[in-house]
């Protein structure tokens, strides 16, 4: 369901989607998969959007109500995944 909508964009112009995962995080999130960001509140998340939109000429900002999947796992890193074996 869309909440709020930035001023209509010409076809293949990107949307900027600000919404909740399943967890209750806010996410922004591009539709090309470009761009992901999560947040700890609403207004945070559409600063971050709107802010981002420079990047993406056009572009609008969509907020959802339905659950979005986040595309960057938000699970902890594994101690083999991290770069440096402690930090400097």
């Amino acid at each position: 369901m869309l909440l709020v909508t930035d001023p209509e964009p010409d076809q293949g112009i990107s949307t900027l989607t600000v919404g909740q995962d399943a967890a209750g995080h806010w996410l922004v999130q591009q539709s090309g998969g470009r761009l992901e960001g999560r947040f700890v509140s609403f207004p945070a998340a559409m600063a971050f959007a709107r802010a981002e939109r420079h990047g993406f000429p056009g572009a609008r900002v969509v907020v959802v109500t339905t659950p979005l999947v986040p595309q960057v796992s938000f699970e902890p890193v594994a101690p083999w995944e991290t770069a440096l074996p402690r930090a400097a």
